[in-house]
C-alpha cells in the first residue's frame, strides 16, 4: 500500500502482514489518516468529510493512493489506484480506468469503526441505511439497481411535489416508487433478518454483558398494516403540501435493543462502542459467508472507551478470523501478540524490527 500527500504523510509505503496491523504512534502523528487512505481506496471518500476539506497536504495538487491485495475468492492478485484532487479524480483498477468512484467500492472491500460509526447504534436513520444498504451492494448482486430505480422514481416524485403538480401527475409516478419501493424493503428486511444470526455469535463474543441483541426494523411508513403504494396515496396531499415525499425506503432504519438493557435506558460510549463493532463484524462476517471473501476491516483507535478485557476480546475476535485487519493507539495493545507493528510518527510510517 502506498499513500502520498494525504494530510501530513507526504509518501509512505506499508507492507501490511496478512492479519492483524497495529500502528502505534502520538496523537497528530498520521495514524487515523493512514486508515483514511484505505477508506478513500475503498469508498472515493474521506470518513472525515471531503477531499478538498483538508485531505490533501497543504501545496500538494492531489492525494494519491495505491494497493495491491490478493482475492480469497478467486486467488486473483488485484491493483487498485486513485488519485484525488478534490474537484477531480482518476482511477485504475487492475490497469483500466473506471468512470464512476461506486467501482472503487465493488473491487475493494473495507469495513471502516472511526468516531462517527457509533451512529449506528446512536444516531438516526442515515448512517443505519448506508450500513444496511453497502451490505447488500456487496453480497446481492440484483440489489443496486434497485436502489438505482428506487432513487430515481423518488427524484421524479420530488420534483413534481416541489413544483406544485397536481395530484393526477404525482400519482402517475406513485406505482413506479411502490413498486421498487416494496422490492428495495423486502430485500433490506431479509439482510437484516440473516444479519441477526451473524449479530448473535459476534455480539456473544465481544460484549455477552449487553445480552441478546434484537434487530427491529422501519421500512418508512407508520401503518405496517399498509402497502407503499397505499401508503403512498394517504399522504399525497401532505405532499403536496410539504413538498417533498415523507414515506417510503427513504425513510426507513432500524434498531438495535439488547437484552441486558431496559428500554430507554442509554448505553455507556463503551457500550455503545461494542455494539457498534458487533454490527460491523456481523456485517464483515456475512460478506465472507456470501462471497466467500473477507473484507479489510480498519479500527481507528481502538483502546479508547474500552477496558481491557473487551479489547482483548475484540483482538481474540479478529485473531480467529483470516480477515487482514489494521488497528491504530497510542501504545501497542494488550493481546495483540503476533501482529504485525508499524510506528506512526511525524507522518513516517516505520515497521518495528523483529
Amino acid at each position: 500500500m502506498q499513500l502520498r500527500d494525504l494530510r501530513n504523510l507526504v509518501e509512505v509505503a506499508l507492507e501490511p502482514g496478512p492479519g492483524l496491523n497495529v500502528l502505534v504512534g502520538p496523537n497528530g502523528a498520521g495514524k487515523t489518516s493512514v486508515l483514511e487512505g484505505l477508506h478513500l481506496l475503498a469508498y472515493g471518500r474521506s470518513f472525515r468529510g471531503r477531499v478538498r476539506d483538508g485531505l490533501v497536504r497543504t501545496g500538494a495538487s492531489a492525494v494519491e493512493v495505491f494497493a495491491e491485495w490478493r482475492d480469497d475468492a478467486d486467488a486473483a492478485s488485484h491493483k487498485v489506484g486513485l488519485r484525488h484532487a478534490g474537484a477531480s479524480w482518476e482511477a485504475r483498477i487492475d490497469g483500466r480506468a473506471i468512470g464512476h468512484l461506486g467501482e472503487l467500492c465493488a473491487a475493494f472491500m473495507v469495513v471502516t469503526f472511526e468516531p462517527g460509526s457509533h451512529a449506528l447504534v446512536s444516531g438516526g436513520g442515515e448512517p443505519r441505511r448506508r450500513f444496511v444498504d453497502w451490505g447488500l451492494f456487496h453480497v446481492e448482486q440484483g440489489f443496486l439497481p434497485v436502489w438505482r430505480r428506487y432513487s430515481r422514481a423518488l427524484k421524479q416524485r420530488n420534483a413534481l411535489l416541489k413544483s406544485g403538480a397536481a395530484a393526477g401527475q404525482i400519482a402517475a409516478w406513485d406505482h413506479e416508487l411502490a413498486a421498487s419501493g416494496e422490492e428495495l424493503t423486502r430485500r433490506r428486511a431479509l439482510y437484516l433478518d440473516r444479519l441477526q444470526e451473524r449479530l448473535e455469535t459476534v455480539s456473544q463474543a465481544l460484549a455477552p454483558s449487553l445480552g441478546r441483541p434484537q434487530l427491529d426494523f422501519e421500512p418508512g411508513w407508520r401503518q405496517s398494516n399498509l402497502s407503499l403504494a397505499d401508503a403512498l396515496a394517504v399522504a399525497r396531499e401532505r405532499d403536496r403540501m410539504i413538498g417533498h415525499t415523507s414515506v417510503g425506503p427513504h425513510r426507513a432504519h432500524w434498531r438495535l435493543r439488547l437484552d441486558g438493557k431496559q428500554d430507554g435506558e442509554a448505553l455507556s460510549r463503551g457500550q455503545a462502542k461494542l455494539a457498534a463493532l458487533s454490527c460491523l463484524f456481523a456485517q464483515a462476517t456475512d460478506c465472507a459467508e456470501e462471497r466467500g471473501d473477507w473484507p479489510v476491516i480498519a479500527l481507528d483507535d481502538l483502546a479508547s472507551e474500552l477496558d481491557a478485557e473487551h479489547r482483548t476480546r475484540v483482538l481474540a475476535f479478529l485473531g480467529g478470523t483470516p480477515a487482514q485487519a489494521f488497528v491504530t493507539g497510542t501504545d501497542q495493545l494488550q493481546g495483540s501478540v503476533g501482529s504485525r507493528l508499524f510506528h506512526v510518527k511525524q507522518g513516517a510510517v516505520v515497521p518495528s524490527q523483529p
